[in-house]
């Protein structure tokens, strides 16, 4: 199974005679899974964002890898874990302050089990330290997916049960996982397992992996310890960082503690490499409440580039920019960046920082009270079939009342305007966590992959009198008076530049919804591990 990850082994394995002893040694030990974390990246598999070359996945152009890091990385970080709960157990320290580091690497564990579930399905289930490189546990087959999901919930009960409250670390101790932190992963494995397994037709009991999404998102509100930030403008900048913003449930730190040692080129890679497509923009409401198709108040035909803003959610206007918005090399101006000809983040972007030292130090928010709220909205109405209206007033109303969208929904509102709960829910889930690492996830667990991603990508609308992109050079991407674009109906306004056309696009719905094992892991098992379906 990992037996190309052999060479891990000393990297895991500390000199036991010396270590084990104190909790130094397990607090140590445990940081070297933070170190495993990933950092700021922007998913371009979906139809979320976009690069300038474009992605194996969401082309479909994907092959069969000899390795890959999707499957060594998490190892990695497991073997860690595994080695700390074998081990940490023989320091001579209390019960009480064993667990609470045991606690980190159960977390840890889950964490990254759940992160090879998404993309592997079944993957070799390994709960023992590992010293010896003829242990028979590296050449284990695949364990059935719902056996490790299990296992991720035995896990963060543990880690939940014994990891300090989050307002109890303080100092240097600040970014470490907390009660909260189990809890709220607990809460996106139930919704992803519970909805994966629905749509997907696995003969588990979904209702049971929505139900501890439910829980677990229902103890952390009584519990009281989040609540929203109350700028989604700032929320993403220094203002948003630490303990005193109550949103952050888990953090990725960088710094560390803001003293910058540890940096990122998170707006470098904004600036430069990635754009918003137009399907994501089209997600948000109107003032009105209503979607695009049902909404009167959206200006068409649109003239400027800006029109698109018109009586829209503020947070598309906090989300990307806007014409003449003051950006990283002055006023913003479409088209004259080589990133997709979409819409530019401004999500999280700071001009100030990266302009001044070249590199960037605000913490990454790997889980926000945001998205418990909007997961738990959503895992109700998959269990029950319903949502409340004072359940859509904690959650999705809420989050709107945060940037001033005044447009609440109601179960009225959507009986009344014939539109759906479900697609309403997913909408703001789009919306509110756009560009935080949710999207390709989302479509591959509601199983829609096969009709989101063989569609064309549309970049943003082209005004020649508002860039210095001369027409001549990108007229082969732009729609006609009609919307189309050689032969084909790309979308309802004309000058709309089309970044991906549909037949460069593809999703296999029999082989795309997992990865392909790696090559190597195959052989290295001796044949123990199989490859996913039509991947052969």
């Amino acid at each position: 199974m990992v037996s190309c990850d052999l060479d891990r082994l000393p990297e895991t394995t500390f000199s036991d005679s010396a270590f084990w002893k104190t909790e130094t040694d397990l607090r140590g030990a445990n940081t070297r899974l933070y170190n495993q974390l990933g950092g700021y990246s922007h998913d371009t598999r979906s139809d979320e964002l976009v690069r300038v070359s474009q992605d194996g996945i969401s082309s479909g152009n994907w092959t069969v890898p000899s390795t890959s890091g999707s499957w060594s990385n998490p190892y990695k970080a497991i073997f860690t874990a595994n080695n700390i709960i074998g081990k940490a157990v023989n320091a001579e320290l209390s019960e009480a302050i064993i667990n609470r580091w045991l606690a980190e690497a159960y977390f840890f564990r889950a964490y990254f089990y759940f992160d090879l579930v998404k993309k592997y399905g079944d993957v070799p289930l390994i709960l023992k330290a590992i010293d010896d490189t003829n242990d028979e546990l590296l050449y284990s087959a695949r364990t059935p997916r719902e056996e490790v999901i299990q296992q991720c919930y035995d896990d963060l009960d543990f880690a939940a049960d014994w990891l300090p409250e989050i307002d109890e670390l303080t100092g240097a101790d600040w970014g470490r996982v907390s009660r909260s932190a189990a809890q709220a992963l607990k809460v996106r494995v139930g919704l992803y397992e519970g909805t994966f397994s629905k749509y997907h037709n696995l003969g588990s009991n979904y209702q049971s992996h929505l139900q501890e999404a439910v829980s677990a998102a229902e103890a952390i509100i009584t519990e009281d310890k989040h609540s929203l930030y109350p700028d989604f403008q700032n929320l993403f900048l220094f203002d948003g960082e630490g303990r005193q913003n109550k949103e952050n449930i888990f953090v990725k730190v960088y710094g560390p503690n803001g003293e910058g040692t540890v940096t990122h080129n998170n707006s470098r890679q904004m600036e430069n490499t990635v754009s918003v497509t137009r399907q994501m923009v089209d997600m948000f409401l109107y003032s009105d409440g209503l979607p695009m198709g049902k909404t009167t108040m959206r200006v068409s035909p649109e003239t400027s580039f800006d029109d698109v803003f018109e009586n829209r959610d503020p947070r598309l206007s906090m989300t990307v920019y806007k014409l003449g918005e003051e950006a990283y090399k002055g006023p913003y101006v479409p088209f004259e960046n080589q990133h997709g000809y979409g819409y530019s983040l401004k999500k999280g972007f700071l001009v100030s920082e990266w302009e001044t030292n070249s590199r960037e130090t605000i913490d990454k928010m790997l889980i926000r009270y945001a998205e418990v709220l909007i997961s738990y909205a959503e895992a109700l109405y998959e269990l029950n079939g319903s949502i409340s209206d004072a359940q859509l007033d904690l959650t999705v109303n809420a989050l709107r009342e945060r940037v001033g969208f005044d447009a609440r929904l109601t179960n009225a509102f959507v009986t009344g305007n014939n539109l759906s709960m479900l697609d309403e829910i997913r909408r703001e889930r789009g919306i509110e966590l756009l560009d935080e690492g949710f999207r390709y996830n989302d479509i591959i667990r509601w199983k829609i992959a096969e009709d989101v991603l063989p569609k064309a990508i549309i970049g943003a609308k082209y005004v020649e009198s508002e860039t210095s992109k001369a027409r001549v050079d990108i007229d082969n991407r732009l729609t006609d008076a009609n919307g189309m674009l050689d032969g084909e109906q790309a979308y309802d306004q004309v000058d709309m530049y089309v970044i991906e056309k549909a037949g460069d696009r593809n999703f296999d719905p029999q082989r795309d919804y997992l990865y392909p094992v790696p090559l190597n892991e195959i052989s290295l098992s001796g044949g123990a591990v199989i490859q996913n379906p039509e991947w052969e």
